[in-house]
């Protein structure tokens, strides 16, 4: 219906003509005596004809718009499947956008080199910063003899976190991210995660519930880590007295892992956008226990979690603490 009425308007000056026509040539024979037989059947031959003549080009329009159609599902590859132009309009509306596609793969191109150029870059800073992040902890070790180091060790500590990320950061938004997807055991990756920051748990003297389990899940083990390390450095982060818990429920047809807190919680005006880029909330922006939100960290976890096909939900309650859950599916999946 859309492409008819497209066609009526694109001849409606054919059709106002040739109405005004057949009026005039109707007059004409009215006005000459014709008589009104001759005058009907000569009416009849005329419309006949501009019907057949009108339907032939619908005809030839409806194809040309058919073929146009299946060109645009492929028009991201090439523009060089256009079909011959009926006219020297259709040939310049060619000309104009395989000018306009040449400029915008120029563009792409130019963008695609410039961001590989940025992420070599910030991967060797981040390998090459490890170096003195490592040297300086070693100089902490040597020098913890009858000094309280703890608070150097926590800042060092958090300099590596940030520039783990800042790597990470890169690598979800390149064009291949390296996910390698396999049956993964859950409790090898929290028990990682939990060790990696077991000084913040004991130096903040949070008690730590972590029941033992058995459960495998189809995933990548490297991103899986980073965003159990991030939900659990928020965990602790946002918890000053009190416990995080670590247990899983399986019902048949998903696997979820909870990581709970008792810490000050979520403003449920915040929870909704939580995992929005640069979303810092109240909490956040009130440099909790001196450390002050990026709202990187969440951010990075919903992506990743969509791109590994998982689910995260977040519940939380302003000062009793938060519980994020972490869906995994437990259908049957081939890896390969």
């Amino acid at each position: 219906m859309e492409v008819l009425k497209s066609y009526i308007y694109r001849i409606r000056v054919f059709i106002v003509i040739f109405v005004i026509l057949l009026v005039l040539v109707t007059g004409i024979m009215v006005f000459n005596n014709i008589p009104y037989e001759e005058i009907i059947y000569a009416i009849c031959i005329l419309v006949f004809t501009a019907l057949v003549a009108y339907i032939y080009d619908f005809y030839l329009f409806y194809k040309r718009y058919k073929e146009l159609k299946n060109i645009s599902k492929n028009i991201e590859v090439a523009v060089d499947s256009f079909p011959v132009p009926y006219n020297c309009l259709e040939e310049e509306y060619q000309a104009m956008i395989k000018k306009l596609a040449y400029y915008f793969n120029g563009a792409l191109n130019e963008n695609i080199n410039t961001f590989k150029e940025m992420e070599e870059y910030y991967t060797m800073w981040v390998h090459q910063i490890k170096t003195p992040i490592a040297a300086m902890r070693l100089l902490l070790q040597e020098k913890s003899g009858g000094f309280d180091v703890s608070y150097e060790q926590a800042q060092l500590f958090r300099i590596e976190q940030y520039a783990e990320m800042a790597l990470q950061y890169m690598r979800l938004g390149s064009q291949s991210t390296d996910f390698v997807i396999k049956k993964v055991s859950l409790h090898k990756v929290i028990k990682e995660a939990v060790h990696k920051y077991a000084r913040m748990f004991i130096q903040k003297k949070i008690k730590l519930d972590f029941k033992e389990f058995d459960s495998l899940v189809t995933s990548d083990e490297k991103w899986l880590g980073f965003i159990i390390e991030q939900v659990l450095s928020n965990a602790i982060k946002y918890t000053n007295k009190g416990s995080v818990s670590i247990y899983c429920k399986d019902n048949g047809s998903n696997l979820t892992l909870f990581i709970e807190d008792t810490g000050i919680g979520i403003n449920s005006a915040d929870l909704p956008r939580i995992c929005e880029k640069g979303y810092t909330g109240y909490n956040g922006h009130e440099k909790y226990n001196g450390k002050l939100s990026t709202g990187i960290g969440l951010y990075m976890c919903s992506k990743i979690i969509k791109k590994l096909s998982h689910k995260m939900e977040i519940e939380s309650e302003e000062g009793k603490g938060t519980k994020v859950k972490l869906i995994f599916s437990t259908k049957t999946l081939e890896v390969y």
